[in-house]
């Protein structure tokens, strides 16, 4: 819920907003394939960060049938943003850590092939998720510089994914020919 809570707060600190009207946010830039944010956890969100008293309600705004909330962040809304904001900036972008890295290591309790067609699986997603990233940086084309550094940081990642990817199917192909 952390990555959440900070794109949450980091939102309202811009301004008040409804749920919806972040919901879109998520959606649109895609949030969901770089970050643990799922549009689905935003209203959740929004409630328990109100419950904590880090957001409040700042008004009620109709949009045609509807009534929607919008929230204003807190004193103690921004206090913990900057927490959240020191965390985030201290560790690493990327982690080696993985349940990847470590289903390797018992792949062969598998049935003959189910590894190699898992990881060709997750090729085909990787490729997936690199053409969505491809889109969405030509899409904000006059990025922020910051921003522009970002997006190449995770084309970088995904390409260095890729490789390693296609190793895993070449050598669980040798073990395979092998048996």
């Amino acid at each position: 819920m952390s990555s959440t809570r900070l794109l949450v707060l980091g939102l309202l600190n811009e301004g008040p907003r409804h749920g919806y009207e972040i919901n879109q946010m998520v959606s649109a830039g895609a949030l969901e394939q770089w970050t643990d944010v799922k549009p689905g956890s935003i209203y959740h969100a929004l409630a328990k960060l109100e419950e904590e008293g880090l957001a409040r309600t700042h008004a009620q705004e109709r949009t045609g049938d509807r009534l929607r909330r919008v929230y204003a962040i807190t004193a103690e809304g921004r206090r913990t943003l900057r927490d959240l904001l020191r965390k985030a900036l201290a560790a690493p972008p990327h982690s080696a850590r993985s349940d990847f890295a470590l289903a390797l290591r018992w792949h062969t309790q598998l049935d003959s092939g189910e590894a190699r067609d898992l990881v060709a699986a997750s090729a085909r997603d990787l490729e997936e998720r690199r053409a969505v990233l491809a889109a969405g940086r030509e899409a904000k084309a006059g990025l922020s510089p910051l921003a522009d550094a970002l997006f190449a940081n995770a084309e970088a990642h995904l390409a260095a994914d890729a490789h390693l990817l296609a190793d895993l199917q070449r050598l669980l192909d040798a073990q395979a020919a092998r048996r």
